[in-house]
């Protein structure tokens, strides 16, 4: 069930979609090798969470980009089985759907099949992957889209693979 725009309901769903979002991102910044189970449970959770709310507003897209972020999230604590699969349903969505994908949904989705590989020991899918995220980074039109892109590719972790 998707919320209508300009509802209560629609409001409430957006802000902490984003909200939560923006969490996950600071938690995962915030994490360090004495980060407890549960600031790393926090992380994650935040990252469903995000992504729930999304699911009640938004579209493929927005799904898309939510699976990306419980799978970066998983990455960064640890959960490497289970950035794989989140990371493989991105892509699978931007795949399934890209009349509503920007020009850059691909390669972050590449980018982060690429690093969840890499993490499970995959490293020949991995390099594939990378390849691709290479490949189609350079295809996205906007030089600052683009910036983003080959900024998050050079933040670790890339799991030997970088």
């Amino acid at each position: 069930m998707t919320e209508e725009p300009g509802t209560d309901d629609h409001a409430i769903h957006r802000r902490f979609a984003v909200g939560l979002n923006n969490q996950v991102y600071d938690g995962i910044a915030a994490l360090g090798p004495d980060s407890s189970p549960l600031d790393q449970e926090r992380v994650l959770y935040a990252a469903y969470a995000s992504t729930y709310h999304w699911l009640q507003i938004g579209d493929e897209a927005n799904h898309a980009r939510g699976e990306y972020l419980i799978a970066k999230a998983a990455l960064a604590v640890g959960r490497t089985d289970v950035a794989l699969h989140h990371a493989l349903r991105c892509l699978g969505l931007v795949d399934a759907h890209p009349e509503v994908m920007a020009d850059w949904d691909r390669p972050f989705a590449y980018e982060v099949v690429a690093r969840a590989l890499a993490a499970n020991g995959d490293e020949a899918g991995a390099r594939r992957a990378l390849d691709e995220v290479e490949r189609l980074t350079a295809l996205v039109a906007d030089p600052e889209d683009r910036a983003v892109i080959e900024d998050s590719l050079g933040e670790p972790p890339w799991f030997g693979l970088r």
